[in-house]
């Protein structure tokens, strides 16, 4: 079997795969008790509005297709899905789900990819650095450093990025990803360059797991790699330190960093939500959160669906990746 056959398989298998994942989602988003009517008028109550009458809520509830059976309301979300309709956020006063996708859709897939790139540009040279210099200081050094940065999650690093920089700098970021002049204006160069300055703190918050995680895999990976007879061989013949490092042993203890994206895709856009929400980002991460409060559930199933075909393609990305890259893949698949 080719390349291209291959991936025109892991393609089809798929599709079958995001299909089962459509009906899980919308399932989950159902199962706690009640529904979006029911969460209307009990914030209705709670904020002073008053009580809501039950004609009201059978109005809700006929309005937005609750009062039908679980695979009526299924059918009734995923038949626009060819168009690009995904119904709408009843928790957002009726505004389409696909506008609200448009608008944070883009950034939420941003930092998780900026974060996911700043991980791997950071840990893999340190990863391999660690191996080359096993039990050195410095090794030691990073790898107490690794162990810090696996155990505090995002969120609490966000939270500790922000108190540092308010009063150790005098800085008045608070969170967001631009400041508050820049809110709902069009993109312009002063509007990019507050971006840039805001970016650091939310990659870093969000990536900083992956980073120490993915240097004890790479360091791990490198030690067993260079115990191997080709490594030994390549010495033998003469070649540099560094070009059997890294031309020869990181090539082959890349691998396993390669098929763990799928892995580090879920941890990164879970961390991203929390985050997020701390920092109180443009991103789908709140939204998310109050859409399930809410039990808004073309909202929060969109979001969860996307978030789902995400993972999909990077496993797929992944393997496609990882049979570009290695040639004893390519070798089993001619």
């Amino acid at each position: 079997m080719g390349l291209f056959s291959y991936i025109v398989k892991r393609i089809l298998f798929s599709i079958p795969v995001i299909i089962i994942i459509s009906i899980v989602c919308f399932g989950i988003i159902q199962l706690p008790p009640g529904d979006y009517a029911d969460a209307y008028a009990a914030v209705a109550a709670s904020t002073g509005g008053g009580s809501v009458s039950k004609e009201y809520i059978e109005q809700i509830r006929e309005r937005y297709g609750l009062d039908q059976p679980f695979w009526i309301q299924y059918w009734r979300w995923v038949k626009g899905f060819p168009e690009g309709d995904f119904g709408i956020a009843m928790s957002l006063q009726g505004t389409p789900v696909t506008d609200i996708l448009k608008e944070r859709l883009p950034m939420t897939l941003f930092l998780n990819f900026s974060a996911l790139i700043f991980a791997l540009l950071i840990a893999l040279p340190i990863g391999v650095y660690s191996a080359t210099h096993q039990y050195s200081i410095l090794d030691y050094i990073l790898t107490f450093i690794a162990f810090i940065g696996i155990a505090i999650p995002g969120f609490i690093l966000a939270v500790f990025i922000i108190t540092i920089s308010i009063f150790w700098f005098d800085s008045t970021y608070i969170g967001r990803l631009y400041s508050n002049e820049f809110i709902g204006e069009v993109w312009n160069m002063d509007k990019i360059i507050d971006f840039l300055k805001h970016l650091p703190v939310p990659i870093i918050a969000i990536g900083i797991a992956q980073t120490s995680n993915t240097m004890r895999i790479m360091r791990g990976n490198m030690l067993d790699v260079l115990k191997q007879p080709f490594i030994q061989t390549a010495r033998a013949k003469g070649l540099s330190e560094a070009s059997v490092n890294w031309k020869h042993a990181a090539r082959i203890a890349i691998n396993p960093i390669i098929s763990r994206i799928g892995v580090y895709l879920p941890e990164i856009i879970a961390t991203e939500m929390l985050v997020s929400i701390v920092l109180n980002l443009n991103t789908i991460g709140p939204l998310f959160y109050d859409s399930l409060i809410a039990q808004d559930m073309y909202l929060a199933g969109t979001i969860l669906l996307v978030i789902s075909i995400i993972l999909v393609l990077g496993n797929l990305i992944a393997d496609i990746t990882l049979a570009l890259t290695d040639p004893r893949i390519r070798y089993e698949l001619t």
